[in-house]
């Protein structure tokens, strides 16, 4: 019962922080400004905005998890602040249903990485959907080739690599990652200031990028982070499909910004496939559960 109900934890974690994500991408928008303006805001106002949260969780509790938890949670950090970089890159570089519909690998990235480091043999299915979703990712890819956006098209799939490997480090040290995906703003945050000191500091709409900051990135990137804890690294990168679906509906609804055909039609590949295959691993889970529900009776 413990581990059903650890697991329902999860999917609740995961899907707040999912569904939060989703309109990171709009508020950066709505601030407009210049690329390292808006990363230097939006890591600075998280980082302080954590430090805020962990001083008093930590006051009114001694079982406050840690900043960065040893080695791994270096790593992990190391890897979020990446990604970090690679994703405000990508928005500066290729239109937002790109860059959401190339982040959903995330999902087969996790899966790739379990097999490959956790030893978790994907399933039949995980490896057809894998090969499905790279005909999307590669439509997609392929559409931005000569249009200027092949370079934000790659690093929206750098970012979808490095926040793969950070979930399956996570999941495979079992410590609890929540402020650790954080933390490792400081990482983007030293290179932004840096670049900032040498291009100037240019932003029209400031507040819109310090709410995403202080709120938005605390709550989602928490809650995401503390996923791996409860259930698999292909499962919490699955929550990263509510942006891919919702975020191009919020920036077409705000920018009136319309994806190519070529984009949709990838798009389409990508979120039937993540869709087909959410529903069927959850199908398996129930089914596995029940299974040991019956073999070890309470």
């Amino acid at each position: 019962m413990s581990s059903h109900n650890d697991h329902q934890r999860g999917l609740l974690i995961t899907a707040i922080g999912g569904l939060t994500l989703t309109v990171d991408i709009p508020l950066i928008r709505l601030a407009d400004g210049e690329a390292w303006t808006i990363l230097l805001l939006r890591t600075g106002t998280t980082f302080v905005a954590t430090l805020i949260i962990w001083a008093a969780w930590r006051s009114l509790s001694a079982k406050a998890p840690q900043l960065v938890p040893g080695w791994s949670g270096l790593i992990v950090a190391g890897l979020y602040g990446l990604g970090s970089i690679a994703f405000i890159t990508g928005v500066y570089n290729t239109s937002t249903a790109n860059l959401v519909f190339i982040l959903a690998f995330t999902t087969m990235f996790a899966a790739l990485l379990s097999w490959l480091f956790l030893k978790e043999r994907p399933r039949p299915l995980t490896l057809a959907a894998l090969a499905l979703m790279i005909v999307g990712v590669t439509i997609i890819v392929g559409d931005s080739v000569g249009t200027g956006h092949l370079f934000g098209d790659l690093m929206a799939l750098c970012s979808a690599f490095m926040i793969a490997a950070a979930i399956t480090i996570s999941r495979a040290s079992g410590k609890d990652m929540g402020f650790t995906a954080l933390i490792g703003v400081v990482l983007p945050l030293a290179v932004a200031t840096l670049m900032v000191s040498k291009v100037g500091f240019h932003v029209n709409a400031p507040w819109w990028i310090v709410f995403n900051g202080a709120v938005i990135m605390p709550i989602s990137f928490f809650c995401l982070a503390n996923g791996p804890k409860y259930i698999s690294g292909p499962e919490v990168a699955m929550f990263y499909l509510l942006e891919t679906v919702l975020a191009p509906v919020w920036v077409w609804m705000i920018f009136a910004e319309t994806p190519s055909r070529n984009s949709l039609i990838g798009g389409a590949i990508l979120i039937m496939t993540l869709i087909g295959h959410s529903l069927w691993q959850l199908h398996e889970g129930r089914k596995r559960r029940a299974t040991f529900a019956v073999s070890h009776p309470a």
